[in-house]
């Protein structure tokens, strides 16, 4: 059962998650309505972990946003079904409640389903043996319990289908030496690796075992078939150490590419244009430290070196280079066009045949690029 003291008010971080939720789910929804609409489907959000609908402070949670949001659009009215369970009734009782007081809730074809049940096998099992309809899946667990790579795999196996994740870095890091939850560890990376980073763990500092922990989660996620995984870090409030990450599984590029630039926005840091990928409400800008470590510079150096003597498109570029790697497309066409403009590469059509925008020359997703050969 989540801790009730979690729902008492929303924080800034649990603000800035919910809207990475409901960024996505609208995206997303855009995306795969149009072909879900030829093959005669309907779209759905599930949320296992819904808690109430509403914090003690009345802030709304994410099911009331969601639903909010798709009240606002004709097709989304017509072919959204929800499902939201919570383990606590306490919790569905104010779920439901809330959701009957939305305005036009009634629009909706399908009325939201509200259910109180304990996350586990079960429903494991009973999402196994069901071909979902293009589905946005968010679970956010207060801990680790029910939450498995199982669970997750029920869900994305299907077409369309996407998954976010509370990953609850500070109790999972605990979970891992403390044999009495030892199950609901290996269940998250699998019995084989869990004892494997267990092994690997003894050895290592605190930012080491971060590292460590979230790259077996995300490894563990492609494996299984989740081929485009994205970490994003949430610190406590004193800046010092991770609380949690919010981690985004698809198998489909577009739905990677989509949640990169979401997550890029709410990023509390920038380093020359390049999101860090994190919300740290302690952050403070410090120009000089910042020009210590310049990713654009760096970015520059990696592509002259890894596409050296190929012609390639700017999307070429992009789309075999960003994954796994904190780079968005606009960081690739600013390090493009400076490297034009140092006649590092050449380009086609050139800088002076492209039009300008803002004041700016463009640097289209079809321009053609010429890497030197290494000497």
């Amino acid at each position: 059962m989540a801790n009730d003291s979690f729902f008492d008010e929303q924080k800034e971080q649990s603000l800035i998650k919910a809207r990475i939720v409901e960024k996505y789910f609208w995206a997303w929804a855009k995306v795969i309505i149009p072909t879900a609409k030829k093959a005669g489907y309907k779209i759905a959000y599930i949320d296992l972990f819904a808690g109430p609908g509403r914090y003690q402070d009345g802030s709304k949670s994410t099911p009331i946003k969601v639903l909010e949001r798709a009240i606002t659009d004709p097709d989304m009215r017509n072919m959204l079904k929800t499902l939201f369970n919570d383990a606590n009734s306490l919790h569905t009782n104010s779920l439901q409640e809330t959701i009957d007081l939305i305005p036009g809730i009634e629009t909706l074809k399908y009325k939201p389903v509200v259910v109180n049940y304990e996350v586990g096998d079960n429903i494991v099992q009973a999402f196994q043996q069901l071909n979902l309809v293009p589905t946005l899946f968010f679970v956010d667990p207060w801990g680790y319990k029910g939450l498995s790579l199982q669970l997750i795999n029920s869900v994305v196996r299907n077409w369309g289908c996407d998954c976010l994740f509370f990953f609850n870095y500070n109790r999972i890091n605990m979970g891992l030496g403390n044999t009495v939850v030892e199950g609901h560890i290996n269940a998250l990376f699998g019995k084989v690796r869990a004892y494997k980073l267990r092994e690997q763990l003894q050895a290592l500092n605190s930012e080491e075992r971060e590292l460590t922990i979230v790259e077996a989660i995300c490894e563990a996620l492609q494996e299984m078939g989740g081929e485009y995984v994205l970490p994003f870090r949430f610190k406590h409030e004193n800046g010092n150490r991770t609380s949690h990450h919010l981690i985004f599984v698809s198998k489909h590029f577009k739905g990677y590419e989509i949640m990169k630039e979401i997550m890029a926005k709410e990023s509390s840091e920038q380093n020359q244009g390049v999101p860090s990928f994190e919300y740290n409400s302690a952050t403070s800008i410090q120009p000089l430290l910042f020009e210590l470590y310049r990713p654009l510079d760096e970015l520059e150096a990696i592509l002259l070196d890894e596409f050296a003597g190929q012609t390639i498109t700017m999307q070429e570029i992009y789309m075999r280079h960003n994954i796994g790697r904190r780079y968005i497309k606009k960081n690739y066409k600013t390090v493009l066009s400076n490297l034009e403009m140092q006649d590092k590469i050449t380009a086609e059509p050139p800088a002076d045949k492209r039009r300008k925008m803002k004041g700016e020359i463009t640097f289209a997703d079809s321009v053609k690029v010429t890497f030197p050969i290494k000497l």
